[in-house]
């Protein structure tokens, strides 16, 4: 079967299935929903752990199957814990699973942890066998849009009540991390319990946690939002992103047939191209300059909008200037 994660709770009322499947790419929301599997697992007799971390495809699975069976006569039942990144496990990894699972429920509970599975992946036959057998739960990573209603729900957990002001603020310097929100509302749940929250304490509080990708730069860019495009562009400089990796993705964002359609307010494609043809030679010390800052004016033409009115009211100095 396939559970939703916030579904799992009421789930795992019940005795637990012999295998389950976690898959995603949000730390916190793993770790909580693993967490909660283990728990659930220990109060029914499972007491015992072994954690096989696997991280390439031809790991030598017979080796672990042998080692997660190896049950002596007075061993405790145990949770066999399979970390697998890329949850790609190969031919012979697949088929050690496959084993696994037909064996799991006597005397192990299988557990198995990998990163956000990609759609082939998912009908892979031991995905399916382990559905028939135990639970698949995915995680979803909160969408931006998402994120103050969920911001809202843990801090009405923690027995706080934010205004709207201070949920805004936390989400701003939050987005892309999650767990650093938590840590926030934690704080200052410690600080301050069962009280209201203000910006203004958030502020005090808080530093900016946020982690951005170019996948965010060119939504950014898309939406026309040059201010948040220049503030995801400070975040990806200050976490040491490399500039050729961000000019891929924002030079095939310029090339997109849709996106030259986008409006008559974008730059004509050739001048655009050649603003970040110069970024990327600044980049390797091939032309004088500063490639971040041709970078920024890159992003803004991209938003359509006017570049120098536009730095007249947010500043790029603002980003940060090393890298740590």
């Amino acid at each position: 079967m396939k559970i939703a994660a916030e579904d799992l709770a009421a789930h795992l009322i019940a005795s637990p299935l012999p295998a389950y499947l976690v898959s995603g790419d949000e730390p916190l929301l793993v770790s909580e929903v693993v967490d909660a599997i283990r728990a659930r697992a220990r109060t029914a007799d499972f007491v015992e752990r072994k954690v096989f971390f696997i991280e390439r495809a031809n790991a030598v699975w017979d080796e672990v199957s042998q080692e997660a069976q190896a049950l002596s006569l007075f061993a405790s039942n145990r949770i066999v814990e399979i970390r697998m990144p890329g949850g790609k496990p190969g031919v012979a990894g697949a088929a050690a699973l496959l084993r696994l699972i037909e064996s799991a429920g006597t005397d192990f509970l299988l557990l198995i942890v990998t990163g956000q599975l990609e759609r082939e992946v998912q009908s892979a036959e031991w995905v399916q066998a382990l559905q028939l057998r135990g639970a698949y739960v995915p995680i979803r990573s909160v969408e931006r849009s998402r994120l103050p209603h969920w911001l809202r729900s843990r801090f009405a957990a923690a027995g706080l009540t934010p205004d709207d002001e201070a949920i805004a603020l936390l989400a701003e310097r939050s987005e892309g991390n999650l767990l650093a929100a938590k840590q926030e509302i934690d704080k200052l749940a410690l600080l301050q319990p069962g009280s209201s929250v203000t910006a203004a304490e958030v502020a005090a509080s808080s530093a900016d946690s946020a982690r951005f990708d170019p996948f965010q730069l060119v939504d950014a860019v898309r939406g026309s939002d040059a201010a948040r495009a220049l503030r995801i562009l400070g975040g990806l400089k200050a976490e040491g992103a490399e500039v050729p990796w961000i000019l891929w993705h924002l030079i095939r964002e310029i090339r997109m047939p849709q996106a030259r359609a986008a409006g008559s307010a974008r730059p004509p494609v050739a001048r655009l191209s050649a603003r970040a043809s110069r970024a990327d030679r600044m980049a390797k010390g091939l032309a004088q300059g500063d490639c971040w800052d041709e970078l920024a004016l890159l992003v803004v033409e991209m938003t359509g909008r006017r570049t120098l009115s536009l730095l007249r009211t947010i500043s790029y100095a603002s980003m940060p200037t090393s890298t740590p």
